[in-house]
C-alpha cells in the first residue's frame, strides 16, 4: 500500500542528493511532488529523467533565502496542485571554515539558506496547512547541530537552530493537526561526499559504529514515514539516522 497516496508535497532542494532520492521515494509512495531548488535546469533534468505525467512532478526555481520568491512559489504551487499537505525542508549549503578563519559572507550564505530558509518556506506554506487543519512539515537538521563540528560553526548553528524551530512549530500548529519534526543526518554517501578522496570517505566510515556511510534512499524513507499517517502522533522530534555516530 502506498501510504502517501495522493498526498501533495513541496521538497526544497529536490534536484539533488539526499532530496532527489526523497523525490524519488515520495513519487513511489503515491504522492505528487513540486520540486522547488534553486537550480532549475538540474531539477528538471531530474523530472526528464523520472519519465512522470506534469500532474505528478513539477518544478520551481526557488531561492529558500528570497522570502518574496519563496511567497511567490508558494501561491503558484498551491494554484497548480490544489493543496500542500507535506513541507521537506531539505535544501541546505555549507560553507565550512574554523572560527578564526571564518568570514562574515561565509556565516551569512549558510544561515540565510539553512535557518532563514526553512523559516522562509514554513512561513509562507503553513497557512495553508492551517486552513485545511492538516499537514506534515519535516526540517533537515544534522548530528553537527546536536554535537557540533570543527570548522562548521555556521553550518553547526543552523541546524542546531532548525531542532529549535522545529519544537516550537510543534507547539504551535500541532493544535491545528499539523506535525513537525526534524531529521538529523550523520555521514551521508550524496554525490558530493562521494567525490571526495578515497581516504576522507574510507576515515568517515571508520567513525560510524555501523562502519558504513548512510544512504540517500535511507534519508528518503525516513522523511516518507514522518509524512505518512503511521506517524500522525509523532510531534516535535527530531530523529537521528546516522549508524551510530551520535552515540
Amino acid at each position: 500500500m502506498k501510504k502517501l497516496l495522493n498526498k501533495i508535497a513541496v521538497i526544497t532542494g529536490g534536484a539533488s542528493g539526499i532530496g532527489k532520492a526523497t523525490v524519488k521515494t515520495f513519487l513511489d509512495q503515491g504522492a505528487k511532488v513540486a520540486i522547488w531548488d534553486i537550480s532549475y535546469d538540474r531539477a528538471m533534468q531530474l523530472k526528464t529523467e523520472l519519465n512522470r505525467p506534469d500532474e505528478d512532478i513539477k518544478v520551481y526555481k526557488v531561492n529558500a533565502g528570497d522570502f518574496q520568491a519563496v511567497s511567490e512559489a508558494a501561491l503558484k504551487t498551491k494554484q497548480d496542485f490544489g493543496r500542500i499537505d507535506i513541507l521537506v525542508n531539505n535544501a541546505g549549503i555549507t560553507k565550512d571554515s574554523s572560527l578564526l578563519k571564518m568570514t562574515p559572507e561565509q556565516w551569512q550564505q549558510v544561515i540565510d539558506i539553512n535557518l532563514t530558509g526553512v523559516f522562509n518556506c514554513t512561513r509562507a506554506i503553513a497557512p495553508f496547512m492551517v486552513e485545511q487543519l492538516s499537514g506534515r512539515i519535516l526540517n533537515a537538521s544534522s548530528v553537527v547541530g546536536k554535537n557540533g563540528n570543527f570548522g562548521q560553526t555556521n553550518y553547526a548553528a543552523s541546524k542546531a537552530g532548525v531542532i529549535a524551530m522545529t519544537q516550537t512549530w510543534a507547539k504551535e500548529l500541532g493544535r491545528k493537526g499539523i506535525t513537525v519534526n526534524a531529521v538529523a543526518p550523520g555521514f551521508i554517501a550524496t554525490e558530493m561526499v562521494q567525490a571526495m578522496p578515497p581516504e576522507v570517505v574510507a576515515n568517515m566510515k571508520s567513525k560510524v559504529p555501523s562502519q558504513r556511510l548512510g544512504l540517500p534512499e535511507e534519508i528518503g524513507a525516513l522523511y516518507a514515514f514522518l509524512a505518512s499517517d503511521d506517524a500522525a502522533y509523532i510531534n516535535g522530534a527530531t530523529i537521528s539516522i546516522d549508524g551510530g555516530i551520535s552515540l
